[in-house]
């Protein structure tokens, strides 16, 4: 099979391009996947794809397609699970991802972390899960309350993974970079936390979750990571059964002190940090603890 007939839909420019429709986009998206495309093909699907920009039945239809083909993660009966992407690491900031995820297991979730590194030159918070002694999943298995894994993209699925790698080639995104910031690694229902760092990127994962139905928690987050920003608090919205419901409203005015976060941002030293936290030894910051309290709110809709 081909995709050239989508291509001449999508692929006319800002201006030119039409939209293709949920059944088409799961057919598209499900071919990418298989590697049943040239990369010649992948590659003008990413391009003309990053030109028009995705409609939000368009990435229903990509979910649809990556949820069909993911080897998903089980939980034990009754058990309350969140899903986690983690894709961009630390530029200026220490990733607090590993954090947040130790924060809402002790509250007997079960927490499941999936991503990759999009950039080598960022610290990924799967290093600093190893320097915590998480090592990651080499295969899905049933997780259970008070549990935190890292499930790395390629054992979720091998053909996302080669999607997302493409941006290392062409050096732009493409719709795999939203895809595994709103989509369900887990068999069952499970929260899905997401972030946002443009604008445009907050209405199109708004309008996906709401089109889909998921249970999500949306907020501007830390680099791109779905972190809630440590110095100040984000707006934080739910998501359930289609409807949109503000939790948490986004801190105004000057801050009147910074929290305690150190200097540099290695694997070593950002474990330590959230390390020193986890014992007691260094508070929680607020805007952190206000998204663990906002996760089991989302939780509970």
């Amino acid at each position: 099979m081909a995709i050239a007939h989508y291509l001449k839909v999508i692929g006319r420019g800002r201006d030119g391009a039409r939209a293709i429709d949920r059944a088409q986009a799961i057919d598209l998206m499900g071919q990418v996947l298989d590697g049943c495309v040239s990369d010649l093909e992948i590659g003008a699907f990413c391009l003309a794809m990053r030109i028009k920009g995705e409609t939000p039945d368009e990435m229903a239809g990509f979910l649809d397609a990556v949820h069909a083909r993911l080897n998903l993660v089980h939980a034990h009966a009754g058990t309350r699970v969140v899903a986690l992407p983690t894709y961009n690491g630390a530029r200026k900031l220490p990733v607090l991802t590993p954090l947040l995820a130790a924060l809402l297991a002790r509250e007997g979730l079960a927490v499941v972390v999936h991503g990759c590194a999009s950039e080598s030159a960022r610290v990924t918070t799967q290093e600093v899960l190893a320097a915590m002694g998480q090592a990651p999943l080499t295969e899905v298995r049933s997780v259970q309350a008070g549990e935190l894994v890292f499930v790395p993209t390629e054992v979720l699925c091998p053909g996302l993974k080669r999607l997302l790698d493409v941006r290392r080639v062409v050096g732009l995104r493409n719709p795999a970079h939203s895809l595994v910031k709103l989509m369900n690694p887990t068999a069952g229902d499970a929260l899905l936390v997401g972030s946002y760092t443009h604008p445009e990127y907050a209405v199109s994962m708004a309008n996906t979750w709401a089109l889909t139905g998921a249970r999500g928690l949306l907020l501007r987050g830390t680099e791109g990571e779905v972190v809630a920003d440590a110095r100040r608090q984000p707006q934080m919205d739910a998501f359930a059964h289609g409807v949109r419901q503000t939790l948490v409203e986004a801190q105004t005015g000057s801050l009147a002190q910074l929290p305690e976060l150190p200097t540099q941002t290695d694997a070593a030293t950002t474990a330590r940090y959230i390390q020193s936290v986890l014992d007691g030894q260094l508070p929680v910051p607020f805007p952190i603890t206000r998204q663990v309290q906002a996760a089991l709110q989302a939780l509970a809709l």
